[in-house]
């Protein structure tokens, strides 16, 4: 068994107001992002302060899958909050305000580890009441043809293990196993920047979109390698991987213990596992504290959610 410190169970905020400008990566629209501390209890929610709309960061509110995670409410919508909540929820905030005036988290440098650094200045504040932590008891597998396959297992904390397959590309087949504390996260995987090959790139831009990705937060490969940039890793494009489904998961509205294994997977693919634990409420129990069980349904997924993939999705 892991031993968490005490404070682990404890809910928590920021300390202070932060905040950060930049582009989004498909929209190429610049957007002022600012976080806020929030009350216990309330969780995280994103304000865009440009229309009055607000919403909660779960799954319920996911209305797009394609390229990257987007939440809507009201037909507004809030695209790419995979690398903001991956931050999140790796450095222990329950609950946060997130406000923006625009339609897209900035990318910032395409990973996550900005975020980190902004959460970082912020501080964090504790806050009277205790967290949910949702443990898996049971393993639960989702298949979906052609090697993709996603599956959790019971563990005493939470352990990402990710695998791609990129054939014949200069990206190929790549393997990481990390055990997700705070000190690994920002060390082995916040540095690892969204990725994509040159020939998804101009079908994009044949789309609308990657309008924002340039040199200093994308990194895009050709048959040979990358083409714009030096590597931060090896194995960069499967830890950029590891890092999407951390803020995936983030949308169950608290953290989670298990062992997620994943082969070729992308954002679809992380929705479906969520989609399949909220079926199967034999499989995990919540927990408050390190003893109180705590019993109660996961909430139900918004409809007509998209489910595209793609060399990044």
């Amino acid at each position: 068994m892991i031993k968490k410190p005490d404070d682990f169970f404890i809910q928590k905020t920021i300390a202070r107001s932060v905040g950060i400008d930049g582009v989004g990566i498909h929209t190429g629209t610049d957007v002022q992002l600012q976080l806020h501390p929030a009350p216990s209890g309330s969780g995280i929610h994103f304000r865009r302060v440009d229309c009055g709309v607000e919403v909660p960061a779960l799954a319920g509110h996911i209305s797009s899958l394609e390229l990257a995670t987007t939440l809507g409410r009201d037909d507004v919508q809030i695209s790419t909050v995979e690398h903001l909540m991956a931050a999140i929820q790796v450095l222990g905030i329950d609950n946060l305000t997130i406000e923006l005036n625009g339609p897209e988290v900035p990318i910032l440098d395409g990973s996550a580890l900005p975020y980190c650094r902004l959460l970082a200045a912020a501080g964090v504040r504790q806050q009277k009441a205790l967290r949910k932590i949702m443990a898996i008891t049971s393993p639960v597998e989702v298949d979906e043809g052609d090697g993709r396959t996603i599956r959790v297992a019971p563990y005493p904390g939470l352990r990402v293990t990710y695998g791609i397959d990129f054939g014949e590309s200069a990206i190929g087949a790549q393997r990481v196993d990390v055990e997700l504390r705070r000190d690994n996260f920002e060390r082995e995987l916040a540095p690892a920047r969204t990725f994509a090959l040159l020939r998804d790139v101009q079908r994009m831009h044949q789309q609308g979109l990657g309008l924002g990705g340039n040199e200093g937060n994308c990194v895009v490969f050709d048959e040979n390698g990358p083409i714009n940039t030096e590597l931060r890793f090896s194995d960069e494009p499967v830890r950029h991987k590891a890092l999407d489904v951390i803020g995936d998961l983030a949308l169950l509205g608290a953290p989670i213990w298990g062992h997620f294994e994943v082969e070729r997977g992308g954002h679809a693919l992380h929705f479906a596992l969520l989609e399949a634990l909220r079926d199967s409420p034999d499989c995990w129990t919540w927990m408050a504290g390190k003893t109180m069980p705590l019993r109660q349904p996961l909430p139900a997924p918004a409809p007509q959610t998209s489910r595209g993939l793609s060399a990044d999705a």
